[in-house]
């Protein structure tokens, strides 16, 4: 059975990150990534994404992102799907990110 897919806000993940808590990957593809990103966030595209491939989070959880929350859902239940224990993402994305005022790389 799949864990629900838990909603992180902006001010969660900025906080998990500057604790060094988590790995924040985001699903967008890799022009969108290099357009604008989270600092510290890697680049595994959903379009492309296998989970088993995924970096290993050393003692931390994974966090998903993309734009809006929506793909970064569906990474979180094909991870799920291939048995990984992956249930957190930014909900709203990067635009929320953004709307929250906090800082992006470009």
């Amino acid at each position: 059975m799949s864990t629900p897919i838990r909603n992180m806000t902006p001010e969660e993940v900025s906080a998990a990150l500057a604790a060094d808590e988590i790995l924040l990957v985001d699903v967008r593809e890799p022009h969108e990534f290099a357009d604008a990103r989270i600092e510290g966030a890697v680049n595994y595209p959903l379009s492309t994404l296998d989970p088993s491939a995924l970096p290993s989070a050393e003692g931390k959880y994974v966090v998903l992102s993309c734009a809006g929350g929506v793909r970064s859902v569906t990474a979180a239940q094909q991870c799920q799907a291939a048995g990984l224990d992956i249930h957190d993402h930014l909900a709203g994305g990067l635009r929320a990110w953004v709307a929250a005022g906090l800082p992006v790389e470009r």
